[in-house]
């Protein structure tokens, strides 16, 4: 693999991780979730997010889909630094 394309691959992944980290804090903040921030959130996270939510029992209160979500983006960044630095 292009190690330019890798690097592109692995920061996207990054950047999605952080904003669903960033969503799931919001989430226990009394936030309007009409604000462009927490729209443009959900926007960018729910598309990752919602096959986990679907498949995935909810835990009481808690929704445990954003990390589930997250150990996905973390193995694929994992598979993208194992094409890039072949064993």
């Amino acid at each position: 693999m292009n190690p330019y394309v890798a690097q592109l691959t692995f920061t996207f992944l990054n950047i999605l991780t952080w904003a669903i980290i960033a969503r799931a804090l919001l989430s226990w903040l009394p936030i309007d979730q009409s604000s462009p921030l927490y729209q443009l959130l959900f926007r960018v996270t729910e598309p990752i997010i919602d096959p986990f939510r679907r498949v995935m029992p909810r835990a009481g209160m808690i929704d445990l889909s954003p990390m589930m979500a997250i150990l996905a983006l973390l193995v694929m960044q994992q598979l993208v630094a194992m094409l890039v630095v072949p064993a």
